[in-house]
C-alpha cells in the first residue's frame, strides 16, 4: 500500500517562520512525504497583529532548508498573481527544491482578502474561466520555448519562462468546491483532484462519479487521476487523553468543551488511532491515496509527531 501523508500549514493562523521551518524539518525526519501551505493574506478583519506569511515566499524558504519533502500549495489562489508570473515563481521553487514542487491551484474564494488588497473579485463563473485559462498558460510556459495565448481574460505574446522546472510538468492539484466545472478541469488538466474535510462526506461518491464521467468524455483513464484529501486530524492514544486534548484546545479558543466539540463538525478526523485508521480507510476505499493533514494550531508539532508514531505503520509496509 502506497499511502502518502503531508502536513498542511495555514499561515493565516499566526505561524512565524522559525516555527514552520521547525515543523518542516521535523516532518522530514519522522517520515512525512510533503508539506503544504494555504495561500492567504490574513485570517479576518481583526488580524492586523497576527502573522500571515505569503505562501510562495514561505515555500521558497522551505525549499532551501529541506531535502526530501515535497512542497505544495493547497491551494494557490489564481487571481492573486498573473498566470505568467505564477508560472515563473513556481518554476523557480521547483529549481530551488531540486524538483520537489507540487502545484496546487484553485479559483479563489476569500472576498475579504480581494477587497482589502485591491484585487478585483469577479463572479464565480469568471473566476472559473480565469482559472482554466491560467492553467493552460502555466503548462505551456513550463514546456514550450515561447507562448502566445489569446483568451477572454488573459493574453500573452511571445512570452517565455526560463528557467524551466526540473520536473517538466510539476504535478498539478486542482481543488475547489464546485462539482461540474472544477471536476471537468481536473479531468482535462490535473494530475490530482483534491477534496477537503469541510465538505459533506456523503457527497464524495457522487463527486467521484462526476469526475469519472468527465474523464470518459475526453477518453482519459479515470485511474490516472490521483485523488488527494485534505483532512483535519486530532489524535490521542486513549479517550481520556483525547478529552484532555480537546479541553486544552477549547481553552485556547476561549470556548467551553461542549462548544468546541460542536464547532469541529462531522468532517474532522478526531479520535483514537483505531478511529483515525477507520476514517482514513473510508477514503482509501474510495480511491484516495494522498492525505494532506492539518493538525490543530498551535499543537501541530506535538500532534504531527503523534500521528506519525501511531498511524504510519498501519499504512506503510
Amino acid at each position: 500500500m502506497n499511502i502518502r501523508f503531508g502536513i498542511q500549514i495555514e499561515p493565516q493562523l499566526g505561524y512565524d517562520y522559525r516555527t514552520v521551518e521547525k515543523i518542516a524539518l521535523n516532518a522530514e525526519k519522522v517520515g512525512y512525504d510533503s508539506i503544504w501551505v494555504s495561500d492567504h493574506f490574513f485570517l479576518d478583519n481583526k488580524s492586523e497583529e497576527r502573522n500571515c506569511m505569503e505562501a510562495w515566499t514561505l515555500l521558497t524558504a522551505l525549499a532551501s532548508k529541506t531535502r526530501t519533502l515535497r512542497l505544495g500549495t493547497l491551494v494557490t489562489s489564481n487571481n492573486y498573481r498573473y498566470p505568467a508570473v505564477l508560472a515563473k515563481i513556481a518554476a523557480c521553487v521547483d529549481i530551488i527544491s531540486n524538483g520537489r514542487l507540487e502545484f496546487g491551484i484553485g479559483a479563489g474564494w476569500k472576498e475579504i482578502e480581494y477587497n482589502a488588497y485591491g484585487i478585483p473579485f469577479p463572479s464565480i463563473k469568471d473566476r472559473m474561466d480565469q482559472l482554466e485559462e491560467s492553467i493552460q498558460i502555466i503548462k505551456k510556459l513550463w514546456i514550450e520555448p515561447k507562448v502566445t495565448f489569446e483568451g477572454k481574460h488573459y493574453q500573452i505574446k511571445n512570452a517565455f519562462s526560463a528557467p524551466k522546472p526540473i520536473q517538466q510538468l510539476p504535478p498539478i492539484f486542482i481543488g475547489g468546491t464546485g462539482k461540474k466545472r472544477i471536476l471537468n478541469m481536473v479531468a482535462k488538466y490535473a494530475d490530482y483532484c483534491n477534496f477537503s474535510w469541510p465538505r459533506d462526506q456523503s457527497e464524495i461518491p457522487e463527486l467521484l462519479n462526476i469526475l469519472k464521467n468527465h474523464c470518459k468524455k475526453i477518453n482519459r483513464n479515470y485511474d490516472t487521476v490521483g485523488k488527494s484529501f485534505f483532512a483535519f486530524v486530532m489524535i490521542a492514544e486513549t479517550e481520556e487523553k483525547l478529552e484532555k486534548l480537546l479541553n486544552e484546545l477549547a481553552k485556547l479558543q476561549n470556548m467551553s468543551f461542549e462548544e468546541y466539540r460542536k464547532s469541529l463538525g462531522k468532517g474532522v478526523f478526531c479520535g483514537t488511532p483505531d478511529l483515525i485508521e477507520e476514517r482514513l480507510y473510508d477514503r482509501i476505499n474510495q480511491g484516495f491515496d494522498y492525505f494532506q493533514i492539518e493538525f490543530p494550531y498551535p499543537l501541530i508539532l506535538e500532534q504531527s509527531n503523534k500521528f506519525a508514531k501511531l498511524i504510519f505503520s498501519r499504512f506503510r509496509t
